[in-house]
């Protein structure tokens, strides 16, 4: 093991905590977590129907996109410094390193209520011409005083030596004066070779801006800001382009509530990244449209934050759901086959194994 998964690994305890947590951090403060009595045994039939859903059993909330670095599989996710985990068959997984020992020095003036300075959120990765980009966001609960950030390396493996996370700096904020709150980024590539983030959570929903392919960051600093959809409750976009098709996943409800959680997954579609994007009904997505991709499934609460992985002819659909084969449904990463329908509409799986 190379001294910088050593080292990584001592500093990423507290994220551990974080992430162990992570189905419960939106609960009041005198939630009774702190002293929670012992964890009852998991119902076992309730933990045989998690796996045929995917479940890959660690606790990970928000996850990013899958991207592959050499013989590795890689996600980042929410907690401190950007928690990564890596996995050779997309099986089992193993936590990485974490992408910030220290605060990058503009997030105390960005956000100043990110007391830690080291809790971000819902990150998003790519493999763009030479180099990973990670998007992440920085924020407090209930205020869209925000900002996605953006760093960047040339290789996912800590034992390279040529392992080094750059701080890019922000990318995206918003404060009060905006209709928008600048979280949970979602990169995606156009099918000319154009760089865009999605990104948005409540207020005025989802938005697009598009990036400069030579730094990932914004085109300009006044550049159009696209209204993509909108919903009382919505968040957590991705999207992912398919012959010529561009196809938006977000979520309606509420996250982050344990076995209350109401996420839902939902999809429209549109010839054009820009939008605008349908549902199969034809309804707009920023008139409320989204067609129903996934929603809780007995034990599997409250799917959300989508990422797809294509390899070869096969689509590979990453998201967190919460346990609710434990009492207090922990947060934790699922994969599951995605297909076609005939008419080039996403349908989600079983997952007996993920290959």
């Amino acid at each position: 093991m190379c001294k910088t998964t050593i080292c990584s690994r001592v500093v990423s305890v507290l994220s551990i905590l974080v992430a162990a947590a992570a189905a419960g951090w939106a609960q009041p403060a005198n939630s009774p977590r702190p002293n929670r009595p012992p964890e009852p045994p998991a119902d076992p039939n309730a933990v045989a129907y998690l796996l045929k859903l995917g479940n890959r059993g660690i606790r990970v909330h928000d996850p990013s996109t899958i991207v592959r670095c050499k013989d590795q599989y890689w996600i980042f996710c929410t907690g401190r410094g950007t928690p990564s985990f890596h996995s050779k068959d997309l099986v089992a997984w193993e936590r990485g390193p974490q992408t910030f020992t220290k605060s990058p020095q503009w997030v105390a003036q960005a956000v100043p209520g990110n007391r830690s300075g080291l809790d971000f959120w819902a990150p998003d990765v790519i493999r763009f011409r030479d180099k990973y980009l990670l998007y992440f966001s920085v924020s407090t609960f209930g205020k869209n005083t925000s900002a996605i950030g953006l760093a960047t390396n040339v290789t996912l493996d800590p034992c390279d030596p040529a392992y080094e996370w750059k701080d890019c700096g922000i990318v995206v904020q918003s404060s009060p004066r905006d209709d928008f709150n600048a979280i949970d980024p979602a990169v995606t590539a156009d099918a000319d070779g154009n760089l865009w983030l999605a990104f948005g959570s409540f207020w005025g929903g989802i938005k697009l801006i598009q990036l400069d392919p030579a730094t990932g960051k914004r085109i300009a600093p006044d550049s159009p800001v696209h209204a993509l959809a909108h919903y009382d409750s919505i968040e957590a976009p991705f999207i992912y382009q398919r012959n010529g098709v561009y196809y938006l996943f977000l979520n309606w409800g509420m996250c982050c509530r344990g076995v209350n959680s109401t996420y839902n997954m939902r999809v429209g579609r549109s010839p054009t990244i820009t939008g605008p994007y349908l549902d199969k009904e034809d309804k707009n997505m920023l008139e409320g449209g989204g067609t129903l991709l996934l929603d809780t499934d007995g034990p599997f609460i409250g799917p959300g934050h989508a990422g797809i992985l294509k390899e070869g002819d096969k689509y590979w659909l990453g998201m967190h759901f919460y346990d609710g084969s434990t009492r207090w449904g922990t947060s934790k990463y699922a994969i599951r086959p995605l297909t076609w329908s005939d008419d080039g509409w996403p349908v989600v799986g079983l997952a007996e194994s993920a290959k």
